[in-house]
């Protein structure tokens, strides 16, 4: 779509993907990366981390079972999307704003590890550990559970938003 912001970010996930499912069924995954710089200072002659940039992702569909069965935390990845911001306000009132990005490609970075790539076998859900109990944990939760709702609204926190969201007229179950 015109007018995007397309980015490509590359660090570490700072936690292991976190794969849900909206009501219809739509797999979709959650994970947050901090990229963050390095200068080399010449008074010191030592390398210089600078202020770590954060970064709420999320993916969906069949790349969302992909992300959480191949990704997890401290790996270094390279992730490219549309960056989108959100503002909302919080349980005490106060007005916040975050980024987040909606996830175009991801995989992990080769700089300082190898990887084995396999190509992903027809989406039946065979042998697809991780996707499996995301699916059997999900349909346990109770009719009371916020992150099980479907409307924006009914949230914790009552943040809206996503309207760019790849599933139409749904919002991320986080």
């Amino acid at each position: 779509m015109a007018g995007e912001t397309v980015i490509t970010v590359v660090g570490n996930l700072v936690d292991d993907p976190e794969l849900r499912f909206t009501p219809s069924g739509a797999a979709v995954a959650k994970f947050r990366i901090a990229s963050t710089p390095r200068s080399f200072d010449k008074q010191t002659r030592q390398w210089v981390d600078g202020e770590a940039l954060f970064l709420s992702c999320s993916v969906w569909r069949q790349m969302a079972e992909h992300v959480a069965e191949s990704l997890q935390r401290g790996t270094r990845v390279v992730v490219q999307g549309r960056l989108g911001q959100r503002s909302y306000e919080d349980r005490e009132g106060v007005r916040r704003t975050v980024f987040e990005l909606e996830v175009d490609e991801v995989g992990p970075s080769l700089r300082y590890a190898t990887a084995v790539v396999t190509k992903a076998a027809a989406s039946d859900g065979a042998g697809r550990g991780a996707v499996e109990a995301a699916r059997r944990e999900q349909g346990a939760v109770s009719a009371g559970d916020p992150w099980s709702a479907s409307t924006p609204g009914a949230r914790a926190g009552g943040a809206g938003g996503w309207g760019g969201s790849s599933v139409e007229g749904e919002e991320p179950p986080f």
